[in-house]
């Protein structure tokens, strides 16, 4: 059994943000209940199905049960009234003020529920300029310094990260404050509301070092003429590579491994202030001498030096890693319909109370009728609501 076996989470998130943090709860033995629009939310729809699901929505969703209903009817509400009623977590990532709107703010469900943990996921806050405005991981990212943090070194020219990690590090957040919520809730037994904006968590994200410039209001500097030319990536003979040296003995041994000894003692490099101050030369120094061995050879010599290092790996070449495979990092699943299926194993491993990929992405309303027969409804009961609208199973429209 998991670390939150016997705890009910009911997921009314959609796209990554909240969906990937109910996803880490399911991998550690929660029971997570998606509530979609008949239509299913937007990652349903967005790249190319498999067996009717695509490869983001089941990453994101794995191990979930879901159920379809209408909201804006009566009988969809009292549904989610009633799962809300039955939860100890329940997860919305609307733009403020919508979920009120709809009904289900948490005034409204703490009414019958003291104990809930309701969290709130949003892109900017609830207040202020850019409160009410829509968002992706795109916005997040050119507003919290991700695209200068990103900018090419030599030109300045301002990047995105090429994966959403914005909506990312907000999950991983929340799945953490939750857990936290859920502690206190243990020594209280009282709930409370947790809210979190995209714009914050990768604030927090970023500030250690991508902002150290602007920690000590009296001693400001520039952070991004602090990291040198270049980022830490070499060419070889046959590919790149990555390595690094910020103690002395790690710098020692990078320049025996080069057979460049000389810079043990050089001016330049001789301490760790000197070779910060000296960044942008060393590493293209370094750039240049990393350049006439093979890989295989230089990262054999750095290895034996205890110097950082290692190939930079195409995606591909993840399955067939050594250190992945030791580790069992890539697990793979049968799954029926799905054939085997690659997802990674839960990062968190816990001695006692394991946790583990409980299921596949699920279809459109999978789970809705048995769902609804442990709230009381009857078959016959649960028809007429597919039949009228109110609720959708995918292959019985």
């Amino acid at each position: 059994m998991g670390a939150l076996d016997g705890l009910t989470v009911v997921d009314l998130t959609s796209m990554v943000s909240g969906p990937v943090a109910a996803m880490m709860l399911a991998d550690q033995g929660a029971r997570v209940i998606k509530v979609e629009p008949l239509a299913g939310e937007q990652m349903r729809h967005i790249g190319s199905k498999f067996n009717g699901l695509t490869p983001a929505f089941f990453s994101c969703n794995r191990g979930k049960e879901s159920i379809a209903l209408d909201l804006k009817s009566d009988e969809g509400k009292r549904i989610l009234l009633e799962l809300a009623d039955r939860a100890d977590v329940f997860i919305q990532n609307f733009r403020p003020g919508a979920i009120e709107r709809m009904g289900f703010g948490e005034d409204t469900l703490r009414a019958t529920n003291k104990s809930l943990i309701y969290v709130s996921i949003s892109g900017f806050g609830e207040h202020g300029p850019y409160a009410d405005k829509r968002v992706y991981d795109p916005v997040v990212q050119a507003l919290s310094g991700a695209t200068d943090i990103q900018a090419d070194r030599s030109t300045g020219e301002p990047n995105m990260f090429r994966i959403i990690i914005a909506d990312k590090v907000t999950s991983l957040t929340a799945a953490q404050a939750i857990s936290s919520a859920l502690y206190a809730r243990e020594k209280t037994g009282e709930g409370q509301h947790i809210r979190l904006s995209m714009l914050d968590t990768m604030l927090s994200f970023f500030w250690p070092e991508a902002m150290q410039g602007m920690t000590y209001a009296d001693f400001e500097f520039d952070t991004r003429k602090s990291g040198g030319a270049m980022d830490l990536v070499y060419q070889t003979q046959d590919r790149h590579i990555t390595a690094g040296a910020i103690s002395d003995k790690e710098w020692a041994g990078m320049c025996r491994a080069l057979d460049r000894e000389d810079w043990i003692d050089d001016a330049r490099f001789r301490t760790a202030t000197d070779r910060f101050k000296n960044v942008a030369e060393r590493k293209e120094l370094t750039a240049i001498e990393v350049k006439k061995w093979s890989s295989h050879d230089i990262l054999s010599r750095m290895e034996a030096e205890g110097v950082p290092c290692a190939p930079l790996l195409l995606r591909e070449e993840l399955l067939d890693h050594a250190q992945v495979n030791a580790n069992t990092s890539v697990q793979r699943v049968n799954f029926e319909g799905f054939g085997e299926v690659r997802q990674p194993r839960p990062a968190a491993q816990f001695s006692k109370t394991p946790s583990a990929i409980a299921g596949p992405g699920p279809a459109l309303g999978e789970h809705a009728e048995a769902i609804l027969a442990e709230l009381g409804y009857t078959p016959e009961s649960i028809g007429q609501l597919v039949e009228h609208g109110k609720i959708r199973i995918e292959g019985r429209e």
